[in-house]
């Protein structure tokens, strides 16, 4: 499974509440949350933001409160992958349990730039493009992590395959 997507670069210790601030909670709405993401970090990224696009950052990525509304709003926003030094064990159970992709590399974030289009390869952990003079390598997604982001995260997993 292969993704092609614009660079969003972050720092370490990007939390949940800087993902989708605690005022913009009081909806269930998908959509409006992915409107609301970054809001006050970067309050141009929802504008700018498009389908595909890809989040690289440090260490520590969703770090904060366990609401699983961040990587929701992520990925509502048109983000389809997150690569990250680290992320925080919740968050990156709740993005893949949504059916949002994450990776850990720690050369990428200080390898690529802001707006870089790169292509990644979820099986091998292949990323190449943008301003990389050669291919890095992220740690791949384990199989069956790999099937719940097929099936579009572990609900419709658990429905297709009616067990985990």
């Amino acid at each position: 499974m292969k993704l092609n997507g614009r660079v969003w670069k972050f720092n370490d210790n990007i939390d949940t509440d800087v993902i989708i601030p605690a005022s913009f909670l009081n909806t269930s709405d998908r959509e409006e949350l992915g409107r609301h993401c970054f809001a006050y970090l970067r309050p141009d990224f929802t504008r700018n933001v498009k389908t595909g696009d890809i989040i690289v950052a440090g260490r520590n990525f969703g770090c904060g409160s366990s609401r699983e509304h961040a990587p929701l709003a992520l990925k509502e926003a048109g983000v389809r992958l997150i690569i990250a030094k680290s992320f925080a064990r919740i968050f990156y159970r709740n993005a893949f349990n949504i059916g949002l992709p994450l990776l850990e590399s720690e050369e990428v974030q200080d390898r690529v730039s802001e707006g870089d289009r790169i292509s990644v390869d979820l099986l091998s952990g292949e990323i190449t493009g943008g301003s990389l003079e050669k291919a890095l390598f992220a740690r791949p997604i384990p199989d069956f992590m790999m099937e719940i982001v097929r099936s579009g995260g572990l609900v419709k997993y658990i429905k297709e395959k009616g067990t985990f």
